[in-house]
């Protein structure tokens, strides 16, 4: 069994350090956190926006139902979105969209979605050093 060495008394070291304003810091870092909610708020609109928009244009059109009833619902206090198609009588929404065996797939939300969630990195940027300027 290895012995352990007595700690002979600490050294104390000759640098001391005071680190001024931090209650200053700490003010001002809780004061941007509402700054910050706001401006995740305005890039989750805004995507959702772009989502709605292109689902819109690129839909299968016969009726217009579709279309027109292109819907944002927002969640957690708007930092969270869904689009999408809420109404039960738009059940064929998902035929369009992914398709059947004899009916061919015509997809217009999901596209919507991954063309925004490659944008949505650089809208939240451009919100957050908008709401901080």
């Amino acid at each position: 069994m290895a012995r352990r060495r007595r700690a002979r008394g600490r050294r104390r070291s000759p640098v001391q350090m005071q680190v001024h304003g931090l209650d200053s810091l700490r003010e001002s870092l809780a004061a941007l956190a509402p700054k910050l909610l706001t401006a995740s708020r305005a890039a989750v609109e805004g995507s959702a926006q772009a989502v709605k928009e292109q689902t819109r244009n690129t839909v299968r059109v016969n009726t217009g139902n579709l279309r027109d009833k292109v819907a944002i619902h927002y969640a957690r206090g708007g930092l969270s979105a869904k689009v999408g198609w809420k109404d039960r009588h738009d059940w064929y929404a998902t035929i369009h969209e992914h398709g059947t065996q004899r009916i061919p797939a015509h997809p217009a939300l999901g596209p919507a979605l991954e063309a925004e969630r490659a944008r949505f990195e650089d809208r939240l940027k451009i919100e957050v050093r908008r709401v901080l300027s």
